[in-house]
């Protein structure tokens, strides 16, 4: 039988015994407490090992390896040195290996678990290994050493600083200089190290490390790494509501054994001395044992939160004023300079949001960071100007922890619409565009059900009803067709390039058989006949569509940004009813936001994808560039509804709409409909909207000259092509298809089938 002693510098009450087999031997485990007499412990171990096979020693500090340095701990050396007949070990080489394997261990089962985590060493020099482990997943990385060991009240905050310092602490902290150093001010020390643990995700140490700093105010929710976690340090770790423990040194044994224990049960098995064994060698035995470190979760409940930061702005001079105390009759000449100046201010954090809770029970947290320019400052300067701002808010963003940054409003669609900063950016960057899409057009499908102006085929359970994207071609476009394609009778694509859209129309048949797309680049001809039109241009300050020739109480859905209709426009048509955005309800109560200028708990959709991310763990570039992709938006409202996401309001130009609003709309364009026959132009109108063919005309009838058609069928044969009329305007053939039969309209049946168009 193999007999292992550990000598350690703790308590002599907690000594024990105990028998056990161990890699195919059996062992005697003795633990021998030498109450912080390092005299005790020396006499100890010369007289154990005439009868051990190997000796462990405790509680006290390893030999540091930083970096291409060691550092020599004195009293280690004097107390080891007097056991020459067996192995000896403090556990350092065993320590090593375990804190490495517990770091990637947690990273992978926890999903990204240390992604950006703000991590304090105690001792970095002790936990090295470790710390270059961490340093893959964050730069957040802080080490107490300076501080503990000289009283310098300041973190070295990189691995380049601790080197540096271990470099110079072996030549000038020697002797009793370092020894009186290290000894004074510990109560100082400790306040100023328990100050930092505050504002830390992770605290690495010893548990006597840990105690002489934490407490019940400052350990709570944070994680901590340690070694041989017993039940009386785990009812310290419940008292201060610690989230996770992570113990690296696994429980084989009925007694909690320390790792240095461990190690000399090793060496007694192999019957050689710590310098014939490799890591090698100590990495077969853990894989061969399976050794995996313990998470311990002291208040019962585990909550993995994650972290993330968004980008905001003003919109306009008024949000400037909102948000500083300047008085509303302040000139716009003054104005227009305090405007310039905002732009150039650096980023600031406006709010940090927290408990935001998904039914899934992840959970999320996040700032809120606002840079000055509005998009009309943003416009009249380099795309560059505002990536540098962009890029000093991901930094602020960095060194709070998070996770992920989201850009919002106009930052999203500067230069290059985020491919930039996101290169750049140490941050993953989305801007959101994904679930923006996905949440307009969410919007829309539940603005139509609660007008109840249009219902549901019985046959195909899609809208009887005509829509049209305008701006088809581009990124958000493209993907609003696709979605609309299978909820609705019939999609027009309309842009400015028809070989574009017949790609896209063709595409979308692959995907949606059964849909009837046409194409069209004279869409003005064709939005009389319209139920819901999507814009999603780029033309920001040109005239999109002409308002006046759209049906009453069609839904105008505008996602470009900037947007496609002024207010002005939209304030001509009162029975039109013209969304600007989708906007989300969060699944739980968010506490510590501040106005974006929505409801309580409300959040725009762009916003909403960050935190939708951050829950999910996915810490990705996840849309950025002018090309939103099919697949994503659909990932993202599926990933939304799973993290409790609703819709929540529908919004204007002036804000959301209530149902008050919305019977409002619907009253008036039923009023405005009993004068409006088959696209006549509303009294006042300059423009004449083009009229419904009627059904199944023959394709051999003759066509009038100017109506070679405003529209293509998809897959439609020539014999049963129809032919469109118009009544002032001549289409020029090249462009136009013929259009299809109408549609009548009746009110909705039900609410379910309206919302198909988003979840889709």
């Amino acid at each position: 039988m193999k007999k292992v002693v550990t000598v350690t510098l703790g308590s002599s009450k907690q000594d024990f015994e105990f028998q056990t087999e161990f890699l195919g031997q059996s062992f005697s485990v003795r633990r021998m407490g030498a109450d912080q007499d390092t005299g005790k412990a020396w006499e100890l171990m010369r007289r154990q090992q005439a009868t051990a096979d190997a000796i462990g020693l405790g509680e006290i500090s390893d030999h540091y390896h930083v970096g291409l340095r060691t550092v020599v701990n004195k009293e280690t050396q004097r107390l080891t040195n007097v056991v020459t007949r067996v192995p000896v070990t403090t556990g350092a080489t065993l320590r090593r290996l375990l804190q490495v394997r517990a770091v990637r261990y947690v990273q992978k089962e926890l999903g990204h678990y240390f992604n950006n985590n703000l991590v304090l060493f105690l001792s970095g020099m002790r936990n090295y290994d470790m710390a270059v482990a961490m340093s893959d997943y964050t730069k957040n990385l802080s080490f107490a050493d300076a501080l503990f060991q000289t009283g310098a009240p300041t973190m070295l905050g990189s691995l380049e600083q601790l080197e540096l310092y271990a470099k110079g602490s072996n030549f000038m902290l020697s002797g009793k200089t370092g020894q009186m150093l290290e000894g004074a001010m510990s109560g100082l020390k400790n306040k100023f190290v328990a100050d930092v643990v505050v504002k830390s995700h992770v605290i690495v140490g010893t548990f006597a490390e840990i105690k002489a700093v934490g407490n019940a105010t400052n350990l709570e929710g944070k994680t901590i790494i340690t070694s041989a976690v017993d039940d009386q340090r785990m009812e310290f770790f419940t008292k201060c509501k610690v989230n996770l423990v992570i113990d690296v040194s696994p429980k084989l044994f009925p007694e909690v054994v320390g790792i240095n224990t461990l190690e000399a049960m090793i060496l007694a098995a192999l019957e050689k001395p710590q310098e014939e064994v490799s890591d090698d060698d100590f990495d077969e035995i853990l894989t061969e044992l399976d050794i995996k470190p313990r998470l311990l979760h002291p208040t019962g409940k585990f909550r993995n939160i994650r972290r993330f930061a968004f980008v905001i702005h003003p919109l306009s001079q008024n949000y400037i004023k909102n948000a500083f105390p300047i008085p509303k009759a302040t000139p716009k000449f003054v104005m227009d300079k305090v405007e310039t100046l905002a732009a150039h201010m650096p980023p600031m954090v406006y709010c940090k949001m927290s408990n935001i809770v998904s039914p899934t029970g992840a959970e999320a947290e996040g700032w809120l960071i606002s840079v000055g320019g509005t998009p009309k400052e943003m416009l009249t300067r380099s795309p560059e100007f505002t990536y540098r701002r962009l890029l000093q808010a991901s930094k602020i963003a960095e060194k709070m922890g998070a996770q992920i940054m989201g850009l919002g409003a106009f930052t999203k669609v500067v230069g290059d619409a985020g491919v930039t900063v996101a290169r750049r950016s140490s941050l993953p960057i989305t801007t959101g565009n994904s679930y923006s899409a996905s949440g307009a057009l969410w919007a829309a499908a539940d603005a139509m059900r609660r007008m109840g102006l249009v219902h549901i085929n019985k046959h195909n359970k899609k809208v009887a009803a005509k829509t049209m994207v305008i701006g088809a071609s581009g990124s958000i476009g493209s993907v609003s067709a696709r979605l609309l394609a299978m909820s609705f009778d019939e999609v027009y694509l309309a842009g400015r390039t028809l070989s574009k859209l017949d790609e896209l129309k063709a595409s979308i048949l692959k995907e949606t058989p059964d849909a009837k797309v046409f194409t069209t680049i004279d869409y003005n001809e064709l939005l009389a006949d319209m139920d819901m039109i999507v814009t999603s241009t780029s033309g920001a300050g040109k005239e999109i569509l002409d308002i006046m020739r759209v049906k009453p109480g069609c839904v105008i859905t505008d996602v470009a940004r900037p947007l496609d209709l002024p207010a002005s426009d939209v304030a001509k048509r009162p029975d039109v009813l013209v969304i600007e955005s989708g906007e989300i309800d969060l699944p739980t109560k968010v506490k510590g936001l501040k106005s974006i200028g929505l409801p309580p708990n409300v959040i725009y959709a762009c916003l909403a994808e960050t935190i939708v991310l951050a829950l999910e763990g996915r810490f990705e570039v996840f849309t950025v560039g002018r090309d939103t992709e099919w697949e994503k938006v659909k990932e993202i409202y599926k990933l939304g509804l799973k993290h409790g996401m609703k819709l929540a309001a529908i919004s204007g130009v002036n804000g959301v709409f209530s149902d008050e609003d919305i019977a409002k709309v619907v009253a008036r364009a039923k009023k405005a409909r009993l004068t409006w026959k088959d696209g006549a132009a509303t009294k006042g109108s300059k423009a004449v909207a083009a009229k419904t063919p009627v059904a199944k005309a023959p394709a051999k009838a003759p066509a009038k000259p100017a109506a070679k058609a405003a529209v293509k069928k998809a897959a439609a044969p020539a014999k049963k092509a129809t032919v469109a009329k118009t009544v002032a305007k001549k289409v020029p053939a090249k462009k136009v298809a013929a259009t299809p039969v109408a549609v009548k309209k009746k009110a909705v049946a039900k609410k379910a089938a309206p919302r198909k168009a988003a979840a889709a």
